[in-house]
């Protein structure tokens, strides 16, 4: 749904941050989304490698870059403004709260153990370059979290969407669209809704697989 959902420009130098195995980075670079070379950056050397391996197998080597690091630490690899879009599913679950989970991989994917949502918008202030946008899904009840944490590093929230499982039930996330700089305007999309009625995938989540 990221990939999927999220404005992407021809000449947007793309950057996603917690990419895991890869799979965004490969989704947009099969599409021939952006004409530039899709940095992944993974802290985890398991995934890191697993990312390494699919780019490779699926022949996306010219078409993105995996680098295993700790995107807070993005200020020693990156100069300034290196990017127009950053992409990020964050962890979303603050420390002592529910249960954490026992695989490693999962645990820091979903708590906020290793990096918090802050860190994303603090990176995006040094990644991007005026202008630049950052493209988030996060849980819906935490989306005044997700924009106090944008606007402490002076992004605005643009466009907003919210993902509910099936019509008739909750929103469950929120896909938002920051820019860096931004005005106070936000463009408040239809509703995305995963499964229809009859329990099988709605058109717009099949069309994500079609693309």
């Amino acid at each position: 749904m990221l990939a999927g959902l999220t404005s992407i420009k021809p000449d947007d130098r793309i950057v996603e941050l917690g990419t895991g195995c890869g799979v965004v980075p490969m989704v947009l670079a099969y599409r021939k989304k952006s004409r530039h070379t899709i940095v992944g950056i993974e802290i985890q050397p398991e995934l890191a490698r697993l990312a390494h391996r699919s780019v490779e197998e699926n022949r996306l080597g010219e078409l993105i870059q995996i680098i295993e690091m700790d995107f807070r630490a993005v200020a020693a690899h990156f100069e300034p403004g290196s990017f127009d879009l950053l992409l990020s599913n964050p962890p979303y679950r603050k420390p002592g709260t529910g249960r954490i989970n026992p695989n490693r991989q999962k645990a820091i994917a979903r708590h906020e153990l290793s990096a918090t949502l802050a860190d994303v918008f603090a990176a995006g202030d040094r990644l991007l370059s005026r202008g630049g946008r950052v493209a988030l899904i996060y849980p819906a009840t935490r989306i005044g979290h997700l924009m106090n944490a944008a606007h402490e590093r002076g992004f605005s929230p643009k466009r907003l969407r919210i993902i509910h499982s099936r019509p008739g039930g909750p929103g469950r996330l929120v896909h938002v669209e920051c820019s860096k700089g931004g005005g106070e305007e936000v463009r408040v999309e239809p509703p995305f809704y995963i499964y229809g009625e009859d329990g099988a995938y709605t058109e717009a989540m099949k069309k994500m697989y079609e693309d």
